[in-house]
């Protein structure tokens, strides 16, 4: 019997510019690809390349220090042509220039236990794509997690429709979940949405959440099926990296290729594209931005967790998505922030657009300046999760490491407290905050 899981708390923001749910048309060969290490968290990066190198798909860029068998592989055959450093020597990325194709031919032995099970994810760069709790980071090797969460959907702003793009593929979802259930003492979990095409999924068990955003994050999920406490390790992965794991499985490909959503007010047609993983932002982007005078800010991923950047920017993991939104620091408007346009949204009701169910396209201004904390009780009502938001944040400030545990710091990430800063009047930088907080716990405990 699949389980349901209602979610009454949370916010779904309606932003016109969704890409409608049409598979990707075309692929959109990239002129450059960059890989940047601040994408895997946990990992301290030691570089295995050099500039002029040439290397094949599957090759290693970087690997971490710690763990020599955690590295991070091209999506392509190519040349390096740079290894960009920044302040002490920090490496920031490494770009490739592809010549050739995104798939290619993965041979290994057959896969009968755990250590097989994972060396074949590490050999193949895909372990970087899965995420641990507590921590969010790539996970260690040789360590049995409790359980193993995917997320099939994904309840961001203008998000990817998981649904269309793993509709057929059953047979590489079975064999994927078949190589995780190696991998844990415990269950495999897909969290789908009611109806979804994976609610039968053999070999997994199936939760259904109704609810609004964040209802797709994996921490929400697993707060609502079983929460992670003290010393518990759970895995989590979205829905298409378990897809590419069963292409390697099933296969024998390891598939480098990502379906993208170009989203947003400031599309010209939404849609998807098909790319390489690390694209150039001006190819992916090329051609369909309004052609219009005012300023762009142009996101990889979404509008609450995505990394701004620009046409001289890439394609950041582990987004499938770019939004482009105005940037808004072009144009006055009148009474500014306090301005009751109904073209507006807004969470409070003393706004028109607040009463509306139209379709609103924002720009990226903060509307208000910061100040002291406010105790306003609205970051409970965004987070569907059994913590006390605001009394983690102020733990997190204080690094109270006692307080920080008692209250949840194990369950979190920092994209979920995104639509808490979205709606927060202290105009706080809440995800920074939590990101600073876990790095603190891990390195004080570890």
């Amino acid at each position: 019997m699949v389980k349901n899981v209602r979610l009454k708390k949370g916010l779904d923001i309606r932003i016109r510019g969704g890409a409608p749910a049409v598979l990707p048309q075309k692929f959109i060969t990239p002129a450059s690809i960059a890989l940047i290490p601040d994408d895997y968290t946990g990992i301290t990066p030691k570089v295995d390349v050099k500039e002029g190198d040439k290397v094949k798909l599957g090759d290693p860029l970087f690997h971490d220090k710690k763990f020599p068998d955690i590295k991070v592989v091209s999506p392509v055959n190519g040349t390096v042509t740079a290894v960009v450093r920044g302040e002490r020597r920090k490496l920031e990325r490494i770009v490739v220039t592809p010549e050739g194709e995104f798939t290619a031919t993965f041979d290994f032995e057959q896969i009968t236990d755990s250590t097989r099970a994972q060396q074949l994810l590490l050999d193949s760069g895909l372990w970087v794509w899965l995420r641990q709790r507590p921590y969010n980071t790539v996970p260690e090797p040789g360590v049995q997690p409790r359980d193993i969460f995917v997320t099939c959907f994904d309840s961001a702003p203008l998000a990817p429709d998981y649904e269309m793009l793993l509709k057929g593929h059953e047979a590489e979802l079975v064999s994927a979940v078949k190589l995780l259930q190696m991998l844990t003492s415990g269950k495999v979990y897909l969290g789908v949405r009611p109806g979804s095409c994976l609610e039968n999924l053999e070999g997994a068990e199936t939760v259904t959440f109704e609810g609004p955003h964040p209802a797709g994050n994996p921490s929400v999920q697993i707060c609502n099926v079983k929460p992670v406490n003290k010393g518990d390790i759970v895995w989590t992965l979205d829905a298409l990296t378990l897809l590419r794991i069963g292409k390697l499985t099933a296969n024998h490909l390891l598939d480098m290729t990502t379906p993208v959503a170009l989203t947003g007010c400031e599309i010209t047609e939404p849609h998807y594209v098909s790319t390489g993983v690390g694209c150039d932002m001006s190819t992916l982007v090329k051609g369909d931005i309004n052609n219009d005078i005012i300023h762009h800010r142009i996101i990889s991923g979404n509008v609450l967790t995505g990394h701004a950047t620009s046409l001289e920017g890439y394609l950041r993991f582990p987004y499938n998505q770019v939004t482009v939104i105005a940037e808004g620091d072009d144009y006055d408007e009148f009474m500014g922030w306090a301005s009751l346009s109904p073209q507006k949204m807004s969470i409070s009701r003393s706004f028109p657009g607040h009463f509306t169910k139209k379709l609103f396209c924002p720009d990226a201004r903060i509307l208000g300046g910061r100040r002291a904390m406010i105790m306003s009780g609205l970051y409970e009502k965004m987070l569907p999760m059994d913590i006390l938001p605001e009394f983690l944040v102020k733990a997190i400030l204080a690094k109270d490491i006692d307080k920080m545990e008692q209250l949840g710091i194990y369950e979190v990430a920092p994209e979920d407290f995104a639509l808490c800063e979205y709606v927060d009047p202290s105009k706080l930088e809440l995800q920074k905050i939590v990101a600073e907080g876990l790095e603190y716990v891990r390195k004080e405990l570890n």
